[in-house]
């Protein structure tokens, strides 16, 4: 008996700057991406994206700023490659303000803030927003970000994963474990605002933290927010498998996709966990034209557009690299590193009948994940995506709110009606939106905190 697939999941990959993951396209008369200082751009956005039925509005983030290009960080200023940056959490309630559904995921480091205050602000968010928040939980890649909190160097790769396992463990202890079901009870006629006897202090030591609690925030709708990864290292896999509902990937196709996804499934029951536990959100950008040959125009004239040094020093910093003391011509194979290998590793393989190089590198990373053509030509390719084992797209932008737009109006319309893409939201949670409960499975590791720890005066 066959069972037709879900649809796909969508967010809007986003980051509260100018220029974010397709380098320069700031630039062009129709790009409002310089006015991310203002409110109003990330409000009617999110209103473009809850009338297209996209599940989350996903804000990037970093701390920091690349390692040096060509010596130095004077490229990332003057192509406003992610600098300057906003924090996003700071919007965030304006936009739960202003729509209904929309998912709202925030990218916090554990770098970045100590796991109480952050446990309690992504809590009161929660509740402003009535259970429509997610993390992106992440660990700091950034040399300049730890110096920036104080770190001489930054941390060795692995050892982060297992920083970032405790700082999970501190906010899942403050999340779920700190106030029983039912304790907060607000009985204005005995003047009993919450029973002391549900409500505990957790008492969490470990190697970085102590906190003692109790958390200061009652339950919020979905008491822990959506859990968000986006490593892909072995490290980072292990990292989804035990904590994350879902996995940011940038793949360079659906097989590569496959066997990611694959890999990172077969993970999950060492954590007591189902493998479909995990759900897959593969970055892609997307040019749509009503003939392809309008399409292939418009990629033509994104392609001039995009600064490719500026493409080259994002990747620069990611892979631990400057490129920019390199000739464009030099080989990838002779290069050698300690960062995202499997960045350099796709782009060989995607130069056929020579060595790839630097070049390349810069050219075909905003390709290799790029579809182009009609809606129902993309629609044909999203299908594919969706058999190889992804369960949704974060849609990387060239120009906001432009590139949405489109999407929504254009692309949605024929993916609804191949049943690629929901045509309402369900009510509740955007957890329970998309992964059918208001709480995490009682599979996922911060469900041992519940009811784990001591009532007061026993």
């Amino acid at each position: 008996m066959s069972t037709t697939p879900p649809p796909l999941r969508f967010s809007a990959f986003v980051m509260n700057t100018s220029s974010h993951i397709l380098q320069g396209v700031w630039r062009t008369d129709d790009a409002d991406n310089i006015n991310f200082n203002s409110l109003e751009h990330w409000v009617n956005l999110a209103k473009v994206l809850e009338r297209g039925k996209f599940d989350f509005i996903f804000f990037a983030d970093v701390v920091g700023l690349y390692g040096d290009y060509d010596g130095g960080y004077e490229k990332y200023v003057q192509a406003g490659l992610q600098i300057p940056s906003n924090d996003p959490s700071v919007i965030a309630s304006a936009i739960a303000y202003n729509t209904t559904d929309l998912g709202i995921a925030i990218t916090s480091s554990v770098l970045q803030e100590h796991p109480f205050n952050f446990a309690r602000r992504i809590s009161t968010l929660d509740h402003a927003s009535n259970g429509r928040i997610a993390w992106n939980i992440v660990t700091n890649g950034l040399s300049n970000a730890s110096r920036n909190f104080g770190f001489d160097e930054l941390e060795e790769h692995d050892e982060r994963y297992v920083w970032a396992n405790e700082y999970a463990d501190v906010v899942y202890k403050l999340w779920e474990g700190s106030w029983d079901d039912g304790a907060l009870l607000q009985d204005k006629e005995r003047g009993v605002h919450a029973d002391p006897a549900k409500v505990h202090k957790i008492f969490h030591e470990g190697k970085r933290y102590r906190v003692e609690g109790p958390h200061l925030v009652a339950p919020s709708p979905q008491r822990t927010p959506v859990l968000f990864q986006a490593g892909s290292s072995p490290a980072g896999r292990e990292f989804a498998a035990r904590n994350a509902e879902a996995q940011f990937i940038i793949t360079p196709g659906p097989e590569q996709a496959r066997v990611l996804v694959d890999d990172t499934r077969a993970r999950l029951p060492q954590y007591g966990r189902d493998p479909h536990d995990l759900r897959f959100f593969q970055g892609l950008n997307f040019v749509i034209g009503s003939t392809e040959e309008e399409a292939r125009r418009k990629e033509r004239e994104l392609e001039e557009n995009i600064d490719l040094d500026a493409m080259i020093a994002h990747l620069s910093g990611a892979i631990g690299i400057d490129f920019g003391s390199h000739p464009l011509d030099t080989p990838l194979g002779a290069i050698e590193t300690e960062g995202i290998r499997s960045v350099i590793d796709w782009v060989r393989e995607s130069v056929d009948g020579r060595e790839a190089t630097i070049e390349d590198l810069g050219r075909l990373q905003g390709r290799n994940s790029r579809v182009v053509g009609t809606p129902e030509q993309i629609a044909d390719q999203l299908e594919l995506w969706r058999d190889a084992g992804v369960d949704g797209i974060n849609v990387v932008n060239a120009s906001i709110p432009g590139s949405y737009v489109e999407f929504v109006d254009h692309v949605i319309p024929v993916l609804q009606q191949r049943g690629l893409a929901q045509t309402e939201y369900a009510p509740g949670t955007v957890r329970r939106k998309v992964f059918g409960d208001d709480r995490l499975d009682e599979r996922h590791p911060a469900a041992r905190y519940r009811g784990a720890f001591t009532p007061v005066g026993v």
